[in-house]
């Protein structure tokens, strides 16, 4: 693609991400080359022809190394050079350069963001540079691996019982509270059963957040389902659980009670979880600081939903041992030592049911 000029200096606008002085360089300024090579590398594949080496990606997937690359020419840029607009692919990825980058990341984030900023560099430069021979980028990557040190989970650590009454105890005392605003008690009856059902069906935040009424929450024979499609997962498989049955009265009291009064009069389509100010559908990091705050509050500890997933997988592991694979299974992973199972469809629904009377084992004992 002809350029006016050879070269182009990069701009340095005000902070975006991390500290001062600090963006990620967007797709359309970057050198022509990474241009080039990253459209092809994104281009969906037609009738009887492949497509790109990136196009199986998720576009989340494809958007978080794009940013990543960003942020490595942006440091180029910033380390004093100026990006040649002709340049090849790839070419700024050079041992000299990413140690320096990795100097310099090591002095503003931490270790696992450092790791993460290198093996993203490594991925996305091979896919803009196939031919490029990067194996001394995944030796450092290796490197950075065994070093960094992830932020400890310890004091944040609960079982999916304590998050599971702490809902309920929500819903209840959100009811009872007759001399509060129905607003007031709509709000948080809603951030008590986003507690209990992320507790009970751990999916991924942004599949839980973007739950909507008949499409991936649905009704059949009495009981609600989560119904998530293959290409909504990160795992490309199919994810169909039931809920707990003693959450389908809170779910109905919540559809008939509550949601209308969290709408506003407004029609949001079928978004399960709306906005208490103004009545569109919650997004992802409104839901996110929803359920974090909510823990919080309740069982005095902040308890994000990734680590909702820790507190499946520990209490499957600590009161399921019986049955293997219980907590991969439930989580939707595939675990490099069980591929062999490919874990299909019977296999989430049997994990949630198994997940669900281990939890119901808990609320009858008390």
């Amino acid at each position: 693609m002809p350029q006016s000029s050879k070269t182009m200096t990069v701009p340095t606008p005000p902070a975006t991400h991390w500290s001062a002085g600090v963006r990620s360089l967007p797709v359309e300024e970057w050198p022509a080359a990474d241009r080039e090579a990253w459209e092809i590398a994104c281009r969906p594949g037609e009738r009887l022809k492949r497509g790109g080496a990136a196009s199986h990606m998720k576009s989340i997937t494809r958007n978080d190394l794009a940013r990543r690359y960003g942020y490595f020419l942006d440091y180029v840029g910033r380390s004093g050079e100026t990006l040649d607009a002709n340049a090849d692919a790839a070419l700024y990825a050079t041992p000299e350069r990413v140690e320096n980058y990795v100097a310099e990341l090591k002095g503003r984030v931490s270790s696992v963001t450092v790791y993460g900023s290198i093996y993203k560099l490594r991925r996305i430069a091979q896919l803009l540079a196939p031919n490029r021979d990067f194996v001394w980028l995944t030796e450092l990557e290796k490197d950075l691996e065994l070093v960094m040190q992830p932020k400890s989970k310890f004091g944040r650590f609960v079982y999916t019982d304590v998050l599971v009454e702490a809902g309920i105890t929500l819903m209840a005392e959100a009811d009872a509270a007759t001399h509060r605003s129905d607003l007031w008690r709509a709000r948080q009856f809603r951030d008590g059963l986003m507690v209990a059902l992320l507790a009970v069906c751990p999916v991924r935040l942004k599949n839980f957040a973007a739950l909507e009424i008949g499409s991936t929450l649905v009704q059949a024979d009495g009981s609600w389902w989560i119904v998530l499609a293959a290409s909504q997962t990160k795992e490309g498989r199919p994810d169909e659980r039931p809920v707990p049955a003693f959450l389908t009265l809170p779910i109905d009291r919540y559809l008939a009670t509550h949601r209308p009064v969290l709408a506003h009069g407004k029609d949001e389509r079928g978004a399960l979880w709306l906005s208490s100010n103004d009545g569109r559908a919650l997004t992802y990091p409104a839901a996110a600081k929803a359920i974090t705050q909510t823990t919080l509050a309740s069982i005095g500890m902040s308890i994000s939903p990734h680590l909702f997933r820790t507190a499946a997988a520990s209490t499957a592991a600590q009161y399921a041992g019986r049955t293997p694979h219980l907590a991969s299974a439930l989580l939707h992973h595939t675990d490099s030592t069980v591929t062999e199972q490919h874990y299909n469809r019977a296999s989430s629904i049997k994990a949630a049911q198994s997940y669900a009377d281990v939890v119901r084992g808990f609320r009858s004992d008390g």
